[in-house]
């Protein structure tokens, strides 16, 4: 895409007269802050939720706490949980959240410093992609942050997730 992807995504859910929630925990409110710093995103954008901490993610979001104690915080199903928490949340077209382990430390050799969990929801689908990024963890953040506003200009744009 030539031009960003967060301006991309606004375009599109302007035109389309649709509206946006996002649900963070390793990107810490990046992605609210791409999405706000396009002039007119309080046409598309109903909030965000940095719910770094498991209660805020059951708390704020509605992720059952047994899929926090079973696949962890970092999973496919707290992500996909997270989505449809904060597009319910927010009465949104569209739920994206991000989780995962941004390093240095946190990592484990089953869930390693860089995985990330990436979720787009609309109440009638909802995908999930995991991710195994390199770098710092700003870049990690940021990599992770910039993935899943592409996720869902796919996602509206072809219906599909893809890379």
């Amino acid at each position: 895409m030539d031009i960003k992807v967060e301006k991309a995504v606004g375009a599109l859910l302007r035109k389309r007269g649709w509206t946006l929630a996002i649900a963070e925990s390793c990107t810490g409110g990046l992605v609210s802050d791409w999405i706000t710093n396009v002039p007119g995103s309080s046409d598309y954008f109903e909030g965000g939720i940095v719910s770094y901490s498991n209660l805020a993610k059951t708390e704020l979001l509605g992720v059952p706490s047994k899929s926090v104690k079973h696949y962890g915080a970092v999973s496919s199903q707290v992500a996909i949980s997270m989505a449809k928490g904060v597009r319910k949340a927010f009465h949104a077209t569209f739920g994206v959240s991000t989780t995962g382990i941004a390093g240095p430390g946190g990592g484990t050799r089953k869930k390693p410093v860089g995985l990330v969990f990436i979720a787009v929801s609309n109440g009638e689908k909802t995908l999930v992609k995991e991710e195994r990024l390199k770098g710092s963890r700003r870049e990690i953040k940021k990599e992770s942050a910039r993935r899943s506003l592409k996720y869902l200009h796919d996602f509206i744009t072809k219906d599909q997730i893809r890379k």
